[in-house]
């Protein structure tokens, strides 16, 4: 049985990564961009259209269908699709470098996007803006329906995420560096206060190990289980422009990436325990 729902998700993620309006996928393929929106909630598409579609969006009919692996160059299209698999997620278990935006403070949407301006890599105003916009949606839409979330932080990273600050490149003024330096300390301490306070729905492991170099989610949904896996980077000089990120639902790739978790979940830090090991690494750092 298809599910064209979940068609009509990937369609959105493929075009907001391809940059196109609504109203530029309905003006090829000759229809109204009412249509459009109807195909991406979900409306039943011919296999004829979604292979044009797969042609405009750059991308292959076997990942709109979900058939397979999707793979993903943009960081708008890949942060869409996270933003997808979280609403109705039964449980998320997630490790980004250095920490999920989602545990972010407000003031960090801010310093993320100074980063992104300082970061080098090209980017204009609009795809800056189109993110940031992004991201808060999924921030937001992560509040107004929390998903149970097991999120893993890496203590290495976080050492160089406070020993550097929210910072796109090296050469900033010593009082701008010394600001963002604060601010990183700032957000090791709300994950601390985090850790002691033990929100329902919020687990938090800090690892003294090595970690994966990948950020990587899994989403434990009622119709079936997703990994998604990226090269993308909201920390400290962030990337935003390299990089493939993918998504499946093969099952040996759920089962593995989550008993990775929870072997690391059994050796990480936790509660008041996790709170004093991030303490005392901010007064040595």
């Amino acid at each position: 049985m298809i599910d064209f729902e979940a068609i009509g998700a990937r369609l959105r993620a493929y075009r907001l990564g391809a940059e196109l309006r609504a109203e530029q996928i309905a003006e090829v393929l000759g229809i109204s961009r009412a249509a459009v929106y109807r195909m991406e909630k979900g409306e039943i598409v011919k296999i004829e259209t979604l292979e044009k579609l797969a042609g405009i969006l750059d991308t292959s009919l076997a990942s709109l269908l979900g058939a397979g692996t999707e793979y993903y160059p943009s960081a708008l299209a890949y942060i869409e699709r996270m933003r997808q698999l979280e609403q109705g997620a039964t449980r998320i278990l997630a490790h980004f470098e250095p920490i999920s935006f989602l545990l972010t403070s407000p003031d960090y949407d801010r310093y993320l996007e100074q980063m992104l301006r300082e970061s080098g890599d090209h980017l204009d105003d609009k795809r800056i803006r189109a993110m940031m916009e992004l991201l808060q949606e999924r921030k937001r839409s992560f509040v107004s329906s929390p998903a149970p979330i097991v999120s893993l932080i890496g203590l290495r990273e976080l050492e160089r995420f406070v020993h550097f600050g929210l910072v796109g490149k090296m050469d900033l003024p010593p009082a701008t560096r010394m600001e963002r330096s604060l601010a990183a300390r700032a957000e090791v301490e709300r994950i601390a206060e985090l850790l002691e306070k033990q929100p329902i729905g919020l687990q938090i492991g800090i690892v003294d190990e090595s970690m994966p170099n990948a950020t990587f989610q899994v989403f434990e949904r009622p119709s079936g289980s997703y990994v998604a896996v990226s090269p993308f980077r909201f920390g400290e000089f962030p990337n935003i422009s390299s990089g493939i990120a993918s998504v499946t639902a093969a099952p040996e790739a759920v089962v593995l990436y989550t008993h990775m978790v929870e072997s690391l979940w059994q050796r990480a830090y936790k509660g008041a325990d996790g709170a004093a090991l991030l303490r005392r690494m901010l007064q040595q750092v």
